[in-house]
């Protein structure tokens, strides 16, 4: 499972479809979102509730804590709401430590309210966790305490007699309203293959209608060959501040066309060691060895291929990987670290193929990086994968040491730690 973030819009938009497919309850919830390239007649046109009401907007960009930054309008009218966006739209902030420029916003109708909830439901390793507090809001990490919580087994139904202890504290009128949101909410949390669904604070508008005012979502990203058709064209946005440099978004892309699981990302363009490892485990243990070698910030970047990718695709990944390795010379040595554990039912030699191909065509490159390739891998018709690249390196000169399964992972990470270190004595 990965969690992966979603905007406020995207999860305010499939909890008002979804709700009302699946328990029947049509929450009165109407969002717009506006980034850079909105026109503004264009987003009146097609949300013509935005004349009608009084409005709220804020950024959305997967951080909070915007009302503290004057980034939240409250109260407006459709021109307020264009002149505030308008004054905010691209400015660069700081949220805690984390700079980046607004670029994305939405618009929803203000709800005046008086009472503020608190509602959480997010998956663990042993199942799903509510969490429900009548003290929301602004203030609810003071108000912890006031935070009651329930964890449900895996498959397990949500009861009335589960739910009366969560919703204690409420009057008795309000109960059997709260109970059959919660319950709604949880249908949709579980078929959408939503991670997390946070509302912070919610409230209930004039009719008694449960209302969102703020919502925090993430979803499994792998579960969309079964709930991709459900969420709709979603878009699953970088964390605040952070940007895809071109071979990000490349790899990123031939991430998107395949089965396979291929990942990269630039940790220092300047770094001394890289890494291509198959395996999300295995990746993560090589990047964590070189830290815990003293070497973190030498680390160029984090790299993971898994799922049995094909040839060409390994050689597009690895081309990519390798331009950014070898970028601007500069004399010292650096390493890469090749391969990963054993795997299970990938074709090493398969594989290895196209990463070959890739070290052939940037051979020149390679040699004017001064760069050491250290292979370690196991698994289906390794020995064979090993064998052609132990010859690659004779044929490109290049050192390139291969290692079977008998030499450890943080092995290897030693050695390439230990040739990068050589240089400074």
């Amino acid at each position: 499972m990965a969690r992966k973030k979603i905007r406020e819009y995207e999860s305010k938009r499939l909890l008002k479809a979804h709700i009302a497919r699946l328990a029947g309850l049509q929450l009165p919830l109407n969002v717009a979102q506006v980034s850079a390239s909105t026109d503004f007649v264009e987003l009146l046109d097609n949300n013509p509730w935005l004349k009608s009401t009084k409005l709220v907007v804020k950024p959305d960009m997967l951080f909070g804590k915007r009302g503290k930054h004057d980034l939240v309008g409250l109260n407006l009218d459709f021109a307020g709401v264009e002149d505030f966006i308008k004054a905010r739209m691209g400015r660069v902030v700081d949220m805690d430590g984390c700079k980046g420029a607004i670029n994305t916003f939405i618009v929803e109708p203000f709800v005046p309210h008086d009472q503020e909830y608190y509602l959480c439901i997010q998956s663990n390793r042993l199942g799903n966790e509510i969490s429900f507090s009548e003290a929301g809001g602004v203030e609810i990490e003071a108000n912890w305490d006031k935070v009651k919580h329930l964890t449900l087994a895996t498959l397990e139904e949500l009861s009335s007699d589960k739910l009366a202890p969560l919703l204690s504290g409420l009057p008795l009128e309000l109960r059997p309203k709260m109970e059959h949101f919660i319950k709604s909410c949880l249908q949709v949390f579980s078929d959408l293959d939503f991670t997390l669904m946070e509302m912070n604070p919610f409230t209930l508008d004039h009719t008694g209608q449960p209302f969102p005012l703020d919502m925090r979502g993430e979803l499994d990203d792998t579960a969309a060959f079964k709930s991709g058709k459900k969420w709709g064209d979603l878009e699953f946005p970088l964390p605040f501040g952070r940007t895809m440099t071109a071979a990000e978004e490349y790899v990123h892309s031939l991430d998107g066309k395949t089965g396979a699981s291929l990942k990269l990302s630039i940790l220092n363009p300047k770094g001394r060691i890289w890494t291509m490892v198959a395996g999300g485990g295995a990746s993560v243990i090589y990047a964590d060895t070189v830290a815990d070698l003293g070497y973190a910030e030498e680390l160029g970047n984090y790299a993971e291929y898994s799922g049995a990718p094909n040839t060409a695709e390994t050689y597009q990944y690895a081309k990519t990987l390798l331009d950014c390795a070898t970028a601007n010379p500069d004399g010292r040595p650096r390493a890469l670290l090749v391969g990963g554990g054993i795997a299970n039912f990938t074709d090493v030699a398969a594989t290895f193929k196209g990463i070959i191909q890739a070290m052939r065509e940037k051979a020149e490159a390679i040699r004017a990086a001064n760069m050491s390739i250290f292979v370690r891998r196991g698994g289906p018709n390794y020995q064979a994968g090993l064998a052609l690249m132990r010859a690659l390196g004779a044929e490109i000169g290049v050192r390139i040491e291969v290692y079977t399964p008998d030499t450890s992972m943080t092995g290897i990470c030693q050695l390439a730690a230990e040739h990068v270190k050589s240089f400074d004595g």
